[in-house]
Protein backbone atom coordinates (compact mmCIF):
# COMPACT_ATOMS: atom_id res chain seq x y z
CA UNK A 1 0.00 0.00 0.00
CA UNK A 2 1.56 3.54 -0.92
CA UNK A 3 2.00 5.73 1.62
CA UNK A 4 -0.33 8.45 2.91
CA UNK A 5 0.72 11.47 3.84
CA UNK A 6 0.04 12.36 7.60
CA UNK A 7 -2.37 15.49 6.55
CA UNK A 8 -4.62 13.16 4.95
CA UNK A 9 -4.15 10.10 7.30
CA UNK A 10 -4.88 12.46 10.46
CA UNK A 11 -7.60 14.76 9.06
CA UNK A 12 -10.28 14.48 11.60
CA UNK A 13 -13.25 12.45 10.81
CA UNK A 14 -15.50 13.70 13.39
CA UNK A 15 -16.07 17.12 15.77
CA UNK A 16 -14.39 15.09 18.54
CA UNK A 17 -11.22 15.07 16.94
CA UNK A 18 -11.12 18.79 15.39
CA UNK A 19 -8.31 21.09 17.16
CA UNK A 20 -8.46 24.64 18.07
CA UNK A 21 -11.92 25.29 16.97
CA UNK A 22 -13.61 25.00 19.94
CA UNK A 23 -16.20 27.75 19.50
CA UNK A 24 -17.19 26.74 16.16
CA UNK A 25 -17.48 23.17 17.27
CA UNK A 26 -19.85 23.96 20.52
CA UNK A 27 -21.92 26.45 17.70
CA UNK A 28 -22.26 23.46 15.20
CA UNK A 29 -22.98 20.97 17.57
CA UNK A 30 -25.76 22.48 19.15
CA UNK A 31 -27.38 23.35 16.06
CA UNK A 32 -27.41 19.90 15.20
CA UNK A 33 -28.49 18.33 18.64
CA UNK A 34 -31.46 20.73 18.32
CA UNK A 35 -32.44 20.42 14.62
CA UNK A 36 -32.10 24.43 14.46
CA UNK A 37 -30.54 23.86 10.83
CA UNK A 38 -29.33 26.98 8.25
CA UNK A 39 -29.50 26.56 4.52
CA UNK A 40 -25.70 28.43 4.21
CA UNK A 41 -23.29 28.51 5.93
CA UNK A 42 -19.53 30.54 5.16
CA UNK A 43 -15.67 29.49 7.36
CA UNK A 44 -13.33 31.82 7.08
CA UNK A 45 -9.86 31.67 8.18
CA UNK A 46 -6.57 31.43 6.97
CA UNK A 47 -5.33 28.09 5.22
CA UNK A 48 -4.86 25.13 7.14
CA UNK A 49 -7.33 26.02 9.88
CA UNK A 50 -9.71 23.49 8.97
CA UNK A 51 -12.48 24.95 6.73
CA UNK A 52 -12.92 22.25 4.35
CA UNK A 53 -12.53 19.73 7.02
CA UNK A 54 -15.50 21.12 8.91
CA UNK A 55 -17.53 21.18 5.66
CA UNK A 56 -17.06 17.62 5.17
CA UNK A 57 -17.92 16.91 8.93
CA UNK A 58 -20.97 18.57 8.23
CA UNK A 59 -21.53 16.87 5.26
CA UNK A 60 -21.87 13.71 7.73
CA UNK A 61 -23.86 15.09 9.87
CA UNK A 62 -26.44 16.02 7.65
CA UNK A 63 -26.44 12.85 5.86
CA UNK A 64 -25.63 10.00 8.41
CA UNK A 65 -27.83 7.30 7.82
CA UNK A 66 -27.98 7.24 11.72
CA UNK A 67 -30.01 10.38 11.41
CA UNK A 68 -28.87 14.33 11.77
CA UNK A 69 -26.47 14.11 14.69
CA UNK A 70 -23.21 16.02 16.11
CA UNK A 71 -21.58 12.81 16.07
CA UNK A 72 -21.80 10.82 12.67
CA UNK A 73 -21.22 7.28 13.24
CA UNK A 74 -18.34 7.12 10.49
CA UNK A 75 -19.14 3.71 9.64
CA UNK A 76 -22.34 3.79 7.49
CA UNK A 77 -21.97 3.75 3.87
CA UNK A 78 -23.05 7.73 3.74
CA UNK A 79 -20.16 8.49 5.85
CA UNK A 80 -17.35 6.51 4.06
CA UNK A 81 -18.27 7.44 0.91
CA UNK A 82 -17.86 11.24 1.98
CA UNK A 83 -14.62 10.20 3.94
CA UNK A 84 -13.45 8.73 0.69
CA UNK A 85 -14.73 11.89 -1.27
CA UNK A 86 -17.21 9.40 -3.67
CA UNK A 87 -20.92 10.69 -2.07
CA UNK A 88 -22.68 11.49 -5.20
CA UNK A 89 -24.93 14.38 -3.01
CA UNK A 90 -21.59 15.93 -1.89
CA UNK A 91 -20.53 18.63 -4.54
CA UNK A 92 -16.73 19.91 -3.69
CA UNK A 93 -16.32 22.67 -6.23
CA UNK A 94 -12.70 24.88 -6.28
CA UNK A 95 -13.87 28.37 -6.98
CA UNK A 96 -10.78 29.28 -8.14
CA UNK A 97 -10.96 27.57 -10.96
CA UNK A 98 -14.75 28.10 -11.66
CA UNK A 99 -15.40 31.63 -11.56
CA UNK A 100 -17.34 32.05 -14.80
CA UNK A 101 -20.91 32.76 -14.74
CA UNK A 102 -21.76 29.93 -16.76
CA UNK A 103 -20.47 27.76 -14.75
CA UNK A 104 -21.95 28.61 -11.85
CA UNK A 105 -25.34 28.08 -13.37
CA UNK A 106 -24.78 25.24 -14.82
CA UNK A 107 -23.94 23.73 -11.44
CA UNK A 108 -27.21 25.36 -9.70
CA UNK A 109 -29.58 24.35 -12.57
CA UNK A 110 -29.10 20.67 -10.85
CA UNK A 111 -29.87 21.94 -7.62
CA UNK A 112 -34.13 21.52 -7.67
CA UNK A 113 -33.36 17.62 -8.18
CA UNK A 114 -33.78 15.80 -4.84
CA UNK A 115 -30.72 13.97 -3.58
CA UNK A 116 -29.41 11.14 -4.88
CA UNK A 117 -28.30 9.02 -1.73
CA UNK A 118 -28.44 11.53 0.79
CA UNK A 119 -30.81 13.47 3.33
CA UNK A 120 -29.58 16.69 1.50
CA UNK A 121 -27.52 17.82 -1.40
CA UNK A 122 -24.63 19.76 0.09
CA UNK A 123 -22.97 22.58 -2.01
CA UNK A 124 -18.89 23.00 -0.81
CA UNK A 125 -17.77 26.18 -2.46
CA UNK A 126 -14.06 26.82 -1.55
CA UNK A 127 -12.43 30.08 -1.77
CA UNK A 128 -16.02 31.38 -2.65
CA UNK A 129 -14.44 35.10 -2.86
CA UNK A 130 -12.68 34.45 -6.23
CA UNK A 131 -15.90 34.01 -8.32
CA UNK A 132 -16.59 37.00 -10.53
CA UNK A 133 -19.42 39.39 -9.50
CA UNK A 134 -21.76 37.51 -12.30
CA UNK A 135 -21.49 34.08 -10.71
CA UNK A 136 -22.14 35.54 -7.45
CA UNK A 137 -25.39 37.41 -8.74
CA UNK A 138 -26.14 33.94 -10.41
CA UNK A 139 -25.92 32.12 -6.74
CA UNK A 140 -27.66 34.42 -4.71
CA UNK A 141 -31.10 33.61 -5.77
CA UNK A 142 -30.67 30.19 -5.02
CA UNK A 143 -28.65 30.94 -1.95
CA UNK A 144 -31.27 32.88 -0.65
CA UNK A 145 -34.34 30.68 -0.86
CA UNK A 146 -33.28 27.16 -1.77
CA UNK A 147 -34.72 24.05 -1.84
CA UNK A 148 -35.46 22.00 1.57
CA UNK A 149 -32.52 19.55 0.52
CA UNK A 150 -30.34 21.66 -0.33
CA UNK A 151 -27.43 23.22 1.71
CA UNK A 152 -24.21 25.51 1.08
CA UNK A 153 -21.17 25.27 2.66
CA UNK A 154 -19.00 28.58 1.70
CA UNK A 155 -15.29 28.42 2.48
CA UNK A 156 -12.74 31.27 2.10
CA UNK A 157 -9.41 33.14 3.42
CA UNK A 158 -10.80 36.62 1.97
CA UNK A 159 -14.28 37.42 3.19
CA UNK A 160 -13.76 41.43 2.37
CA UNK A 161 -14.32 40.11 -1.28
CA UNK A 162 -17.32 38.77 -1.21
CA UNK A 163 -20.75 40.54 -1.46
CA UNK A 164 -22.61 41.52 1.72
CA UNK A 165 -25.69 40.33 -0.02
CA UNK A 166 -23.97 36.91 0.08
CA UNK A 167 -22.80 37.41 3.49
CA UNK A 168 -25.93 38.48 4.61
CA UNK A 169 -27.52 35.03 4.03
CA UNK A 170 -24.84 32.98 5.34
CA UNK A 171 -24.45 31.81 9.02
CA UNK A 172 -20.85 32.93 9.42
CA UNK A 173 -17.72 31.24 11.16
CA UNK A 174 -14.72 32.55 12.10
CA UNK A 175 -11.65 30.00 11.88
CA UNK A 176 -9.17 30.85 14.86
CA UNK A 177 -4.92 30.23 13.61
CA UNK A 178 -4.19 27.28 15.88
CA UNK A 179 -2.13 27.99 19.08
CA UNK A 180 1.68 26.64 18.55
CA UNK A 181 0.89 24.23 22.27
CA UNK A 182 -1.82 22.82 20.63
CA UNK A 183 -0.14 22.42 17.51
CA UNK A 184 2.85 20.64 19.33
CA UNK A 185 0.44 18.51 21.71
CA UNK A 186 -1.54 16.97 18.56
CA UNK A 187 1.95 16.95 16.86
CA UNK A 188 3.46 14.70 19.70
CA UNK A 189 -0.05 12.68 19.66
CA UNK A 190 0.24 11.50 15.98
CA UNK A 191 4.09 10.21 16.44
CA UNK A 192 3.33 8.53 19.34
CA UNK A 193 0.42 6.59 17.36
CA UNK A 194 2.69 6.17 14.63
CA UNK A 195 5.48 5.07 17.01
CA UNK A 196 8.05 7.94 15.93
CA UNK A 197 10.62 8.99 18.32
CA UNK A 198 10.84 12.57 18.49
CA UNK A 199 12.09 15.56 20.52
CA UNK A 200 9.46 18.17 22.38
CA UNK A 201 11.25 20.99 21.32
CA UNK A 202 11.86 19.73 17.77
CA UNK A 203 7.71 20.05 17.81
CA UNK A 204 7.96 23.36 19.10
CA UNK A 205 10.05 24.65 16.20
CA UNK A 206 7.81 22.67 13.66
CA UNK A 207 4.61 24.14 15.68
CA UNK A 208 5.98 28.17 15.37
CA UNK A 209 6.72 27.22 11.97
CA UNK A 210 3.68 26.45 10.26
CA UNK A 211 2.37 29.72 11.66
CA UNK A 212 -1.65 28.84 12.71
CA UNK A 213 -2.15 26.35 10.04
CA UNK A 214 -2.43 22.63 11.24
CA UNK A 215 -1.98 21.29 7.45
CA UNK A 216 1.35 23.23 7.26
CA UNK A 217 2.59 21.67 10.73
CA UNK A 218 1.95 18.53 9.45
CA UNK A 219 3.60 18.92 5.93
CA UNK A 220 6.44 20.52 8.03
CA UNK A 221 6.34 16.99 10.35
CA UNK A 222 6.43 14.67 7.50
CA UNK A 223 9.59 16.28 5.66
CA UNK A 224 11.36 16.42 9.69
CA UNK A 225 10.59 12.86 9.39
CA UNK A 226 11.77 12.59 6.02
CA UNK A 227 14.64 14.49 6.91
CA UNK A 228 15.40 12.67 9.98
CA UNK A 229 15.71 9.09 8.75
CA UNK A 230 12.36 8.25 10.66
CA UNK A 231 13.37 10.17 13.70
CA UNK A 232 11.99 13.74 14.78
CA UNK A 233 15.27 15.61 16.57
CA UNK A 234 15.84 19.12 17.33
CA UNK A 235 18.83 19.55 15.65
CA UNK A 236 18.04 17.89 12.27
CA UNK A 237 14.30 20.45 12.82
CA UNK A 238 16.43 23.60 13.35
CA UNK A 239 18.86 22.24 10.26
CA UNK A 240 16.07 22.08 8.30
CA UNK A 241 14.16 24.95 8.71
CA UNK A 242 17.34 27.22 8.87
CA UNK A 243 15.71 28.44 12.30
CA UNK A 244 18.62 29.37 14.93
CA UNK A 245 18.95 27.54 17.86
CA UNK A 246 17.59 29.67 21.02
CA UNK A 247 21.18 28.99 23.18
CA UNK A 248 22.20 31.50 21.22
CA UNK A 249 19.55 34.13 21.87
CA UNK A 250 19.90 33.46 25.20
CA UNK A 251 23.63 33.91 24.92
CA UNK A 252 22.89 37.52 23.32
CA UNK A 253 20.47 38.39 26.38
CA UNK A 254 23.18 36.87 28.92
CA UNK A 255 25.99 39.12 27.55
CA UNK A 256 23.81 42.15 27.73
CA UNK A 257 23.16 41.51 31.60
CA UNK A 258 27.15 40.85 31.94
CA UNK A 259 27.55 44.14 29.81
CA UNK A 260 29.47 41.70 27.36
CA UNK A 261 30.75 43.19 24.46
CA UNK A 262 33.03 40.54 23.41
CA UNK A 263 30.60 38.02 23.86
CA UNK A 264 27.83 39.55 21.49
CA UNK A 265 30.67 39.78 18.78
CA UNK A 266 31.34 36.05 19.32
CA UNK A 267 27.58 34.96 19.14
CA UNK A 268 27.75 36.68 15.88
CA UNK A 269 30.97 35.17 14.35
CA UNK A 270 29.44 31.67 15.66
CA UNK A 271 26.53 32.05 13.39
CA UNK A 272 28.64 33.25 10.34
CA UNK A 273 30.14 29.95 10.82
CA UNK A 274 27.01 28.18 10.59
CA UNK A 275 25.98 30.28 7.65
CA UNK A 276 23.03 30.64 9.99
CA UNK A 277 20.39 33.49 8.73
CA UNK A 278 20.98 36.81 10.60
CA UNK A 279 17.32 38.15 9.77
CA UNK A 280 15.48 35.28 10.98
CA UNK A 281 17.71 35.68 14.16
CA UNK A 282 16.80 38.87 14.45
CA UNK A 283 13.23 38.07 14.48
CA UNK A 284 13.67 35.17 16.62
CA UNK A 285 15.46 37.18 19.08
CA UNK A 286 12.51 39.49 18.42
CA UNK A 287 9.99 36.99 19.81
CA UNK A 288 12.00 36.05 22.62
CA UNK A 289 12.18 39.36 23.61
CA UNK A 290 8.06 38.88 23.64
CA UNK A 291 7.88 36.40 25.55
CA UNK A 292 10.52 37.83 28.19
CA UNK A 293 8.05 40.96 28.61
CA UNK A 294 5.26 38.30 29.06
CA UNK A 295 7.14 36.81 31.79
CA UNK A 296 7.65 40.31 33.52
CA UNK A 297 4.06 41.52 33.22
CA UNK A 298 1.91 38.35 33.26
CA UNK A 299 4.70 35.71 34.70
CA UNK A 300 1.69 33.34 35.68
CA UNK A 301 1.33 33.31 31.68
CA UNK A 302 4.44 31.77 31.27
CA UNK A 303 3.58 27.43 31.12
CA UNK A 304 4.77 25.54 33.21
CA UNK A 305 6.19 22.80 30.77
CA UNK A 306 7.73 25.40 29.04
CA UNK A 307 11.66 23.90 28.68
CA UNK A 308 12.90 27.60 28.61
CA UNK A 309 10.60 28.99 31.84
CA UNK A 310 13.73 28.91 34.57
CA UNK A 311 15.97 30.92 32.21
CA UNK A 312 13.00 33.31 31.25
CA UNK A 313 11.84 34.56 34.16
CA UNK A 314 15.63 34.83 35.97
CA UNK A 315 16.59 37.23 33.14
CA UNK A 316 12.80 38.94 33.24
CA UNK A 317 14.28 39.82 36.75
CA UNK A 318 17.52 40.39 35.45
CA UNK A 319 16.26 43.49 33.20
CA UNK A 320 13.81 46.25 33.23
CA UNK A 321 10.46 46.51 31.38
CA UNK A 322 11.51 49.53 29.93
CA UNK A 323 14.65 47.73 28.60
CA UNK A 324 13.06 45.05 27.52
CA UNK A 325 10.61 47.54 25.05
CA UNK A 326 13.40 49.30 23.93
CA UNK A 327 15.22 46.12 23.26
CA UNK A 328 12.34 44.75 20.87
CA UNK A 329 12.51 47.64 19.11
CA UNK A 330 16.09 48.34 18.27
CA UNK A 331 15.89 44.36 17.41
CA UNK A 332 12.99 45.33 14.59
CA UNK A 333 14.81 48.47 12.74
CA UNK A 334 17.80 46.12 12.85
CA UNK A 335 15.84 43.97 10.83
CA UNK A 336 15.11 46.22 8.23
CA UNK A 337 18.00 47.71 8.23
CA UNK A 338 19.83 44.35 7.15
CA UNK A 339 19.22 45.06 3.31
CA UNK A 340 20.78 48.95 3.60
CA UNK A 341 23.80 48.04 6.01
CA UNK A 342 27.44 47.45 3.94
CA UNK A 343 26.77 43.21 4.72
CA UNK A 344 24.13 41.15 7.16
CA UNK A 345 26.72 40.42 9.29
CA UNK A 346 28.01 44.30 10.02
CA UNK A 347 24.13 45.36 10.44
CA UNK A 348 23.58 42.32 12.65
CA UNK A 349 26.77 43.16 15.03
CA UNK A 350 25.82 46.79 14.62
CA UNK A 351 22.38 46.01 16.37
CA UNK A 352 24.06 43.71 18.86
CA UNK A 353 26.38 46.95 19.92
CA UNK A 354 23.41 48.94 19.70
CA UNK A 355 21.73 46.68 22.48
CA UNK A 356 24.81 47.32 24.69
CA UNK A 357 25.19 50.62 24.42
CA UNK A 358 21.10 51.99 25.06
CA UNK A 359 21.45 49.58 28.23
CA UNK A 360 21.41 51.69 30.92
CA UNK A 361 24.13 49.62 33.19
CA UNK A 362 24.43 51.83 36.19
CA UNK A 363 22.36 54.00 38.93
CA UNK A 364 23.64 56.99 37.62
CA UNK A 365 22.88 56.56 33.77
CA UNK A 366 18.99 55.49 34.67
CA UNK A 367 19.41 59.19 36.74
CA UNK A 368 20.98 61.02 34.19
CA UNK A 369 18.11 59.12 31.77
CA UNK A 370 15.52 60.06 34.06
CA UNK A 371 15.95 63.91 34.64
CA UNK A 372 14.25 66.21 32.34
CA UNK A 373 16.38 69.13 30.58
CA UNK A 374 16.75 72.29 32.50
CA UNK A 375 13.75 74.84 31.90
CA UNK A 376 13.43 77.99 32.64
CA UNK A 377 12.14 79.34 35.83
CA UNK A 378 8.84 81.16 35.94
CA UNK A 379 8.43 82.05 39.01
CA UNK A 380 10.68 82.05 42.89
CA UNK A 381 7.24 80.34 44.17
CA UNK A 382 8.44 76.55 44.02
CA UNK A 383 6.30 73.61 44.12
CA UNK A 384 6.19 70.96 46.65
CA UNK A 385 8.54 67.80 46.01
CA UNK A 386 7.46 65.31 43.94
CA UNK A 387 8.93 62.01 43.69
CA UNK A 388 10.11 60.46 41.07
CA UNK A 389 10.34 56.39 40.68
CA UNK A 390 12.64 54.98 38.55
CA UNK A 391 13.36 51.94 37.36
CA UNK A 392 16.69 50.54 38.15
CA UNK A 393 17.64 47.62 36.14
CA UNK A 394 20.61 46.44 37.89
CA UNK A 395 20.17 43.03 40.15
CA UNK A 396 20.83 45.27 43.45
CA UNK A 397 18.16 47.71 44.37
CA UNK A 398 19.51 51.20 44.31
CA UNK A 399 17.67 54.45 46.22
CA UNK A 400 16.47 57.06 43.70
CA UNK A 401 17.25 60.85 44.66
CA UNK A 402 14.02 63.17 44.08
CA UNK A 403 13.94 66.17 41.81
CA UNK A 404 12.13 69.26 42.56
CA UNK A 405 10.40 70.09 39.41
CA UNK A 406 10.38 74.03 37.90
CA UNK A 407 8.79 76.64 40.15
CA UNK A 408 5.19 77.79 38.91
CA UNK A 409 4.62 80.87 36.68
CA UNK A 410 3.23 84.09 37.58
CA UNK A 411 4.22 86.30 34.85
CA UNK A 412 2.61 86.68 31.56
CA UNK A 413 6.19 87.05 29.61
CA UNK A 414 6.94 83.35 30.81
CA UNK A 415 4.25 81.77 29.20
CA UNK A 416 6.50 82.32 25.75
CA UNK A 417 9.20 79.99 27.52
CA UNK A 418 6.64 77.75 28.88
CA UNK A 419 5.28 77.04 25.18
CA UNK A 420 8.05 77.02 23.46
CA UNK A 421 9.55 73.77 26.30
CA UNK A 422 6.17 72.08 25.41
CA UNK A 423 6.54 68.79 23.26
CA UNK A 424 3.64 70.01 21.64
CA UNK A 425 2.52 69.55 18.38
CA UNK A 426 -0.88 69.69 15.51
CA UNK A 427 -3.98 71.69 16.85
CA UNK A 428 -3.04 71.72 20.75
CA UNK A 429 0.17 73.47 19.78
CA UNK A 430 -1.67 76.26 17.80
CA UNK A 431 -4.00 76.80 21.10
CA UNK A 432 -0.98 77.23 22.72
CA UNK A 433 0.58 79.66 21.20
CA UNK A 434 -2.53 81.89 20.68
CA UNK A 435 -3.55 81.42 24.73
CA UNK A 436 -2.43 84.62 27.01
CA UNK A 437 -1.29 83.66 30.38
CA UNK A 438 -3.76 84.98 33.47
CA UNK A 439 -3.24 83.02 36.25
CA UNK A 440 -1.13 80.23 37.29
CA UNK A 441 -1.43 78.23 41.00
CA UNK A 442 -0.79 75.19 42.58
CA UNK A 443 -3.39 73.49 40.76
CA UNK A 444 -5.06 75.35 38.01
CA UNK A 445 -3.61 77.74 34.79
CA UNK A 446 -6.14 79.85 33.05
CA UNK A 447 -5.20 81.36 29.91
CA UNK A 448 -7.28 83.79 27.88
CA UNK A 449 -8.13 83.02 24.35
CA UNK A 450 -9.78 85.48 21.61
CA UNK A 451 -13.16 85.01 20.70
CA UNK A 452 -12.15 84.49 16.97
CA UNK A 453 -9.97 81.75 18.00
CA UNK A 454 -13.01 79.60 19.56
CA UNK A 455 -11.92 76.35 16.91
CA UNK A 456 -8.95 75.79 18.20
CA UNK A 457 -10.57 74.45 21.56
CA UNK A 458 -11.95 71.37 20.04
CA UNK A 459 -10.67 68.32 21.47
CA UNK A 460 -8.23 66.85 21.67
CA UNK A 461 -6.30 69.85 22.15
CA UNK A 462 -7.16 71.05 25.25
CA UNK A 463 -6.75 67.58 27.19
CA UNK A 464 -2.86 67.30 25.02
CA UNK A 465 -2.34 70.91 26.58
CA UNK A 466 -3.51 69.77 29.90
CA UNK A 467 -1.17 66.65 29.84
CA UNK A 468 1.80 68.48 28.57
CA UNK A 469 1.71 71.15 31.09
CA UNK A 470 1.42 68.48 34.04
CA UNK A 471 4.42 66.60 32.40
CA UNK A 472 6.27 70.26 32.61
CA UNK A 473 6.03 70.79 35.94
CA UNK A 474 5.76 67.40 37.75
CA UNK A 475 2.44 67.64 38.85
CA UNK A 476 -1.63 67.48 37.64
CA UNK A 477 -3.05 70.56 36.44
CA UNK A 478 -6.42 71.38 35.28
CA UNK A 479 -6.28 73.93 32.27
CA UNK A 480 -9.20 76.56 32.31
CA UNK A 481 -10.02 79.18 28.78
CA UNK A 482 -11.26 82.39 29.28
CA UNK A 483 -12.70 83.92 26.04
CA UNK A 484 -12.12 87.75 25.99
CA UNK A 485 -9.54 89.59 23.58
CA UNK A 486 -6.07 89.47 24.58
CA UNK A 487 -4.08 92.10 26.18
CA UNK A 488 -0.76 90.96 25.99
CA UNK A 489 0.69 89.49 22.74
CA UNK A 490 0.35 85.55 22.33
CA UNK A 491 3.43 83.43 21.51
CA UNK A 492 1.58 82.95 17.76
CA UNK A 493 1.40 87.07 17.58
CA UNK A 494 4.76 87.67 18.88
CA UNK A 495 6.38 85.30 15.86
CA UNK A 496 4.05 87.25 13.14
CA UNK A 497 5.24 90.08 14.00
CA UNK A 498 8.98 89.18 14.17
CA UNK A 499 8.35 87.35 10.92
CA UNK A 500 6.87 90.58 9.78
CA UNK A 501 9.79 93.02 11.07
CA UNK A 502 12.19 90.70 8.74
CA UNK A 503 10.20 90.69 6.12
CA UNK A 504 9.81 94.33 5.83
CA UNK A 505 13.97 94.83 6.61
CA UNK A 506 14.24 92.40 3.45
CA UNK A 507 11.96 94.64 1.55
CA UNK A 508 13.72 97.57 2.27
CA UNK A 509 16.90 95.99 1.75
CA UNK A 510 16.48 94.47 -1.80
CA UNK A 511 14.91 98.30 -2.45
CA UNK A 512 18.24 100.00 -1.28
CA UNK A 513 19.96 98.01 -3.42
CA UNK A 514 22.28 99.35 -6.07
CA UNK A 515 22.02 96.68 -8.99
CA UNK A 516 18.66 96.53 -8.01
CA UNK A 517 17.56 100.44 -8.51
CA UNK A 518 19.64 100.07 -11.87
CA UNK A 519 17.70 97.45 -13.50
CA UNK A 520 14.31 98.81 -12.21
CA UNK A 521 15.45 102.27 -13.92
CA UNK A 522 17.13 100.87 -17.07
CA UNK A 523 14.72 97.87 -17.85
CA UNK A 524 11.29 99.10 -16.57
CA UNK A 525 11.12 96.30 -14.13
CA UNK A 526 9.39 95.86 -10.98
CA UNK A 527 9.97 93.60 -7.62
CA UNK A 528 7.44 91.25 -6.17
CA UNK A 529 7.53 91.74 -2.82
CA UNK A 530 5.93 88.06 -2.26
CA UNK A 531 8.62 86.62 -3.72
CA UNK A 532 11.46 88.08 -1.36
CA UNK A 533 11.99 85.89 1.53
CA UNK A 534 14.59 86.42 4.58
CA UNK A 535 16.69 84.30 6.27
CA UNK A 536 18.17 83.49 9.31
CA UNK A 537 21.92 84.83 8.48
CA UNK A 538 20.61 88.42 7.43
CA UNK A 539 20.99 87.05 3.61
CA UNK A 540 17.73 87.47 1.06
CA UNK A 541 16.32 84.54 -1.27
Amino acid sequence: MSYQVLARKWRPRNFSTLVGQEHVVRALTHALSEQRLHHAYLFTGTRGVGKTTIARILAKSLNCEGGITATPCGTCSACQEIDSGRFVDLLEVDAATNTRVDEMRQLLENAIYAPTRGRFKVYVIDEVHMLSNSAFNAMLKTLEEPPEHVKFILATTDPQKIPVTVLSRCLQFNLKQMPALAITKHLAQILQAEGIPFDHPALSLVARSASGSMRDALSLLDQAIAHGAGKVEEAQVRSMLGTVDEDYLFAILEALQAADASALLQVAADLGIRSLSYSAALQELGALLTRLQIAQCVPSAVDDDDPDRDRLLALASAFSPEFVQLAYQIVNVGRNELATAPDEHAGFVMTLLRLHTFRPSTVADVLGAATPRSRPAVSARPLPVAQVDVAIPAPVPAQVTPRTPPPLATKDADWHQIVAALSLSGMARELAQNCELRQFDDAECLLRLSPSKTHLQMKPGPDKLQQALGDYFGRPLKVRFELAQNELDTPAETVGRQRQERQDQAVASISQDTFIRDAIESLDASVVESSIKPISNGELL
